[in-house]
């Protein structure tokens, strides 16, 4: 599960595939990890690897009722109980292999897909990228993730996601009315 800046579309992602017993990463592809500040001029940021905790106790030592009204603290306190950190997608090559990758916004399905084109390819394993479109806030991302999640239960209903992802693909845009982009890349 991979957004901007593994904070909400790919954690609440994350965070609804462990609990049906998925095993599931997530990462982010920004420089840095962007949370909502005071104004648009003025995000709260933070490097890769900070703990979810730390960034927790920040905001509320700035401002508990901003950021527990815009759901930031709440949102935080989730991603703490999924895992300690953000992590950084261009950093992860350790963590493979992945069947499957879902991003949450054509910009960072590009870089994804770049990245696994440009890594070394000692495996030479084959993974599905897909691409599922949701906006960056706290009601899209619920939606996403359990879009994600009907998805992902379609593909290892399959015998060999290779050999049917274009059926399983046209069906889930059918049934969801939603445009998926996809592409196999090898690493």
């Amino acid at each position: 599960m991979v957004c901007s800046s593994n904070q909400n579309r790919s954690m609440e992602a994350h965070s609804l595939l462990k609990k049906q017993g998925f095993d599931v990463s997530s990462y982010g592809t920004g420089a840095h990890v962007k949370l909502p500040g005071p104004s648009l001029r003025e995000p709260n940021v933070y490097e890769f690897g900070t703990p979810y905790k730390h960034m927790f106790d920040d905001l509320r030592r700035k401002d508990p009722d901003l950021y527990k009204r815009n759901g930031i603290l709440p949102m935080l306190k989730r991603n703490s109980s999924v895992k300690t950190a953000p992590q950084r997608w261009q950093d992860n090559a350790a963590d493979g292999p992945f069947d499957v990758v879902f991003t949450f916004e054509e910009k960072v399905f590009d870089m994804v897909v770049e990245d696994l084109h440009n890594r070394d390819h000692v495996l030479m394993k084959t993974v599905l990228v897909i691409n599922l479109e949701v906006k960056d806030n706290h009601e899209e991302a619920a939606i996403g993730a359990r879009l994600a999640l009907d998805l992902c239960q379609e593909i290892e209903a399959t015998e060999s996601w290779e050999d049917s992802v274009d059926d399983v693909v046209s069906g889930f845009e059918k049934q969801h009315r939603r445009k998926l982009l996809y592409s196999i890349s090898f690493y």
